[in-house]
């Protein structure tokens, strides 16, 4: 005979630590949910982080050197002005980060709220909000009677 079979015949205290244990098994599995869908999200974000990091990496270091050793080399070979050759270069460069910093933007567009996890918890409040109170809290305003005796067991 299972636990639910027999809900009649147990006592309030085994009641309540099964609604207890269960809450909390609820309230762990939530938790699990929601690191899940972070890790993901945490994931996608890190990915297009890097990409915009290297992007702004390549931007300031290489710059300097590339662009004169490209720029010396398009005017050997074009016979273009100096001016024009760094430009040129310069535009490439532009074009490169624009490439990465879309691809870095994609990345972010890509990360998402943690839906189920909102969605469980809201559900799991909606059920916790329509649990009444015990009957005896209501009728004495929630303060606990006084001439109720407790056992010590």
């Amino acid at each position: 005979m299972s636990a639910a079979d027999d809900g009649g015949n147990r006592s309030l205290g085994q009641l309540v630590a099964t609604a207890t244990t269960e809450l909390s098994a609820l309230v762990h599995d939530e938790i699990a949910l929601a690191k899940a869908e972070f890790r993901d999200s945490a994931r996608r974000t890190l990915f297009g982080s890097g990409a915009a990091i290297v992007a702004g990496v390549l931007l300031l270091f290489s710059l300097p050197v590339l662009s004169f050793a490209l720029a010396y080399g398009l005017r050997a070979w074009t016979g273009l002005g100096l001016a024009w050759c760094f430009l040129i270069v310069g535009g490439i460069y532009w074009l490169i980060a624009g490439i990465l910093g879309a691809f870095a933007l994609a990345k972010f567009k890509r990360v998402k709220a943690p839906k189920k996890s909102m969605a469980s918890a809201k559900e799991t409040a909606a059920v916790l909000g329509s649990v009444k109170p015990h009957p005896r809290a209501a009728a004495n305003g929630g303060r606990p009677a006084r001439d109720v005796t407790r056992s010590t067991a």
